[in-house]
């Protein structure tokens, strides 16, 4: 059997669309998954700000 320069060259088309295929899925996932992680970060950080804003401080002492 001998392998012809064609048939490599289909193989790797053939890979190569399968390749695509994965990445084109996969690059919605990836994004979707970023922008979770970046609003989870936006809501800790308002509301770590918020929480020092409203809260008041309260100091005790310790008598000995």
């Amino acid at each position: 059997m001998k392998v012809e320069k064609a048939d490599l060259e289909a193989k790797l088309r053939e890979i190569q669309g399968a390749i695509d295929e994965t990445a084109t899925a996969a690059r919605g996932t990836v994004l979707l998954a970023v922008a979770v992680v970046v609003a989870l970060a936006l809501f800790f950080l308002l509301g770590k700000r918020k929480g020092k804003k409203g809260s008041a401080r309260v100091e005790v002492f310790r008598l000995a």
